[in-house]
């Protein structure tokens, strides 16, 4: 698979290098399965936009479902649904690309005020809206986001690891 590598300036200064991965068949939903299922604990999720930022963790590991194309990840007092598949329960077709995962890649920001430097996935639906970020761990910090003295950077592994798996990059 050919690996499509895009550059983006924002406002704020930084610079995000997305790489993306296919969208069609079920690469999606295989790769958030394994996330939410095996590495759970390292990760961060929620929607990052513009005025509004949820840096979600897991204190234990989630219950993973699929129906209809839609991915569960289940904690059990809360949950969220992300459409990563086939859906047939739209009222329509066009319903249903809206809905799903049309844009999903890795990318690295760098010159955040927060932590210099961020590793993730993010993932946009048909209307090209943020569905869900995905922050992996970061070299700068430790498990309780206090800052390191010398960064490790055996902690991008896993980014670097599914990034090469799921984009050929």
């Amino acid at each position: 698979m050919l690996s499509v590598r895009t550059i983006e300036r924002d406002l704020d200064g930084t610079t995000t290098e997305y790489h993306d991965m296919a969208v069609e068949g079920d690469g999606v939903e295989r790769l958030l399965t394994e996330l939410f299922t095996e590495h759970w604990a390292q990760l961060t999720v929620g929607p990052l936009i513009e005025g509004a930022a949820y840096e979600i963790q897991f204190t234990s590991a989630p219950k993973v479902t699929t129906l209809d194309g839609y991915l569960t990840i289940d904690t059990g007092p809360w949950h969220f649904h992300l459409c990563v598949n086939d859906h047939r329960g739209a009222r329509s077709e066009e319903l249903a690309r809206i809905r799903r995962v049309a844009r999903a890649a890795f990318f690295r920001t760098e010159g955040g005020s927060c932590s210099g430097t961020t590793w993730g996935l993010r993932l946009w639906n048909g209307r090209g809206e943020q569905m869900i970020t995905i922050l992996f761990p970061n070299p700068h910090f430790d498990a309780d986001w206090r800052r390191l003295a010398e960064p490790r950077w055996e902690k991008t592994a896993l980014w670097q690891e599914l990034r090469r798996r799921y984009t050929g990059d």
